[in-house]
Parts: structure tokens; sequence; C-alpha cells
């Protein structure tokens, strides 16, 4: 699996827990003080984010990294 493709992958697993959460790409942003438009590229796969980055998204969705990462 190519570079991109997992970033979409990621991308589609932060959206999913996201909803699960009944959260808004805004709520998300709020809760981890980021912005909209960066939870949004996040979840195109248009970033490559750190592994702080990951750590913010996983802590504002309330979830372990690791099951964050879990099919990677």
């Amino acid at each position: 699996m190519e570079l991109n493709d997992k970033l979409i992958k990621l991308g589609l697993k932060v959206r999913e827990l996201r909803l699960s959460k009944s959260l808004s790409q805004t709520d998300l942003a709020f809760k981890i003080g980021k912005d909209q438009p960066s939870i949004n590229r996040l979840e195109k796969g248009k970033i490559n984010p750190s592994i702080m980055y990951l750590l913010e998204i996983a802590n504002g969705l309330e979830i372990s990294i690791s099951k964050l990462l879990e099919e990677f």
C-alpha cells in the first residue's frame, strides 16, 4: 500500500471515529486546539500527520492511539 493510500485510509478512520462520537469537524478541532480545515485535510488524506498530531486526535476522540492505528 502506498503512502497516499495509507493517508486516505487513516483519514477515513478518523472520520468514522469522529462521527461515531457525534462530533463535527469543528467540535473535534475545538477539543484539540486546531482549526476545522486542519481536521478536514486530515480526513481527506491531504496531510501526513505527526505522531503528536495523532495523539491529539486520539485524545480528542477519547480513544487510545493504538485504537486509531490498529488497522495499519
